[in-house]
């Protein structure tokens, strides 16, 4: 029986929690990210709505904490997007993993690259031909060893 599961509306405020322990290991405090936790209680009830569609565009995987019954110890999130096709993705299917976290005391368990994998499949199940994600310093090798590998990417953002 495999660790990971599909998580469910149940896990919304665990998600949320767990978001912040990767916001918080990637982004240094004061960058407008770090440590912000005003936004948790605003987002439970979208999050939720999220979860209980099961046939979305959305899905998080998680690991339960083994000491902590209502507890996560990790979770992976990605959502699907579609893009006109290109050369080696020509139906333009994209997954985007946009959230992998491990509770501090359950690092170096191999819980995110199990949840990863899982994830992965579910990528490859909905016919994604390619998957995108930020990988921080600490995660790059995890990432490397899946497949993934660094792009030039000239992203820009703005935030409305």
């Amino acid at each position: 029986m495999s660790l990971v599961r599909r998580a469910t509306p149940e896990d919304a405020a665990e998600l949320i929690r767990l978001r912040q322990v990767m916001i918080d290991s990637v982004f240094a405090a004061g960058s407008g990210g770090a440590s912000d936790t005003g936004w948790h209680a605003e987002s439970l009830t979208t999050v939720r709505r999220r979860l209980a569609e099961p046939e979305g565009s959305f899905a998080a995987f998680v690991v339960n904490h083994p000491e902590r019954p209502e507890g996560l110890a990790a979770l992976v999130v990605g959502t699907l997007e579609y893009r006109i096709g290109r050369a080696g993705n020509p139906h333009g299917t994209v997954g985007c993993v946009f959230s992998v976290a491990t509770d501090p005391d359950q690092r170096r368990k191999g819980y995110a690259r199990a949840a990863m994998e899982v994830l992965l499949d579910w990528f490859r199940e909905r016919g994604a031909g390619s998957v995108d994600l930020n990988a921080s310093a600490e995660a790059e090798p995890l990432y490397a060893s899946l497949g993934f590998v660094r792009k030039a990417d000239p992203s820009m953002r703005l935030n409305l």
